[in-house]
């Protein structure tokens, strides 16, 4: 499947949010998945994602939620890069962070193109920005990758934690975590899997046990390719049963 890609910017507030954005060349109207980033930025590696996911059907947005500190970040994945992709994932909040996702979804439903059904998915940060997206947006599905913080005792910026706002979950939900992943502590899968049962949501937990953090990034040496081809089809299932 060709597709076609673009450069947005998503008004946030005052503020303007760069995008990546790709989607079947020559379609009419699709359902649209939000690509959320890792500290790293909407780089080579978050780019093929959301053309991977444009292939799939839908107009997939790339979104950098850092824009507010860094707003043409690409990094590379490097002691250098982690370091300062760290530094601006630390000034993160969670109201900025919502603030970003209701954009993301008024700017999708505005383009013309977009059926009204959006999905989200996102790694590590971009994971924890998946899950409070599903807390906070009436979306249709989210797969959240290796999520760090969701289960923190506070959330981005001290607010209340993610975990918290589970019960607010009104779409299906999967978390894929890596087993071997220092990371996400397997205190923090276990409550994630347990405050989905507890408030009675459509959530499925997945641990890849040998799996690592960044598993499903071919750029990393924690690739798996096993856990990431796995992991993406039950992606790809998951959002075409409930996009479509």
């Amino acid at each position: 499947m060709n597709i076609t890609t673009e450069n947005v910017s998503i008004p946030v507030g005052s503020d303007a949010m760069p995008a990546y954005i790709a989607r079947p060349e020559g379609s009419d109207t699709l359902p649209a998945v939000i690509v959320w980033m890792e500290i790293f930025g909407v780089n080579s590696h978050i780019q093929e994602v959301t053309e991977r996911v444009a292939k799939e059907g839908y107009v997939a947005c790339a979104p950098n939620f850092f824009h507010r500190v860094a707003p043409k970040l690409n990094l590379n994945y490097d002691e250098a890069g982690m370091n300062e992709g760290i530094e601006h994932m630390m000034k993160l909040t969670a109201d900025n962070m919502i603030a970003d996702q209701k954009a993301t979804i008024a700017y999708l439903n505005g383009r013309g193109d977009v059926t009204g059904k959006i999905g989200a998915m996102g790694f590590c940060i971009g994971g924890h920005m998946t899950y409070l997206t599903a807390c906070e947006n009436d979306i249709a599905a989210a797969a959240s990758f290796y999520g760090g913080g969701i289960a923190a005792p506070e959330g981005p910026g001290g607010a209340a934690s993610t975990i918290s706002r589970t019960g607010n979950i009104n779409c299906p939900i999967l978390c894929l975590f890596g087993g071997l992943d220092a990371h996400i502590p397997v205190e923090h899968t276990d409550a994630v899997d347990a405050a989905l049962k507890e408030h009675g949501r459509n959530g499925e937990v997945v641990v890849y046990d040998d799996a690592d953090h960044g598993f499903f990034c071919d750029q990393r040496a924690s690739f798996n390719a096993n856990a990431s081809a796995d992991a993406w089809t039950r992606t790809k299932s998951l959002f075409a049963e409930n996009l479509r």
